[in-house]
């Protein structure tokens, strides 16, 4: 994970979503699912940015939101990021699902919806279900073409 260059491309400050976009097309350079996460903190400056790692690491928990969520807890010395938020540029699954609540992140935004890895709008619906200690306001769609596109680029170039 590295930490975000406060300048994006030619000089413009970088949103939080551009900067996930960046990861998940570096993650794509490597041969991974391409998908990048951000969280921010509450100063609002990026804490951490991750993009998948699954076959680099012969990790399959190695999703970006797992890797963000683990660098910023060790680098705050807490399991919980309240006042933290997390973009990633898809909809996550139910095992970052459950790791986004046990974090206790306070918002979640992500591009695009994943109709059948998806664990947020999609599947179980982990954070609408009764056993969910805590559920971020969440925010769907945000630069969904954008994070739609690297997808579809990196599964059409493989087939």
């Amino acid at each position: 994970m590295r930490k975000l260059t406060k300048q994006g491309r030619a000089g413009k400050p970088q949103t939080p979503m551009e900067a996930a976009l960046a990861e998940a097309r570096a993650a794509a350079s490597r041969g991974e699912v391409p998908v990048g996460a951000v969280i921010v903190g509450a100063d609002g400056q990026i804490a951490a940015r991750a993009g998948n790692r699954t076959r680099e690491l012969s990790d399959p928990s190695a999703h970006a939101e797992m890797l963000v969520i683990r660098a910023v807890c060790a680098a705050v010395g807490s399991e919980r990021l309240i006042g933290h938020d997390l973009y990633v540029t898809l909809e996550p699954c139910a095992m970052c699902a459950a790791a986004i609540s046990f974090a206790r992140i306070g918002r979640l935004y992500f591009g695009a919806s994943d109709p059948k890895g998806g664990g947020v709008e999609h599947g179980v619906r982990f954070f609408a279900q009764a056993t969910c200690h805590h559920a971020p306001e969440v925010y769907g769609g945000i630069d969904e073409t954008r994070a739609g596109k690297i997808l579809k680029d990196f599964f059409r170039a493989r087939r």
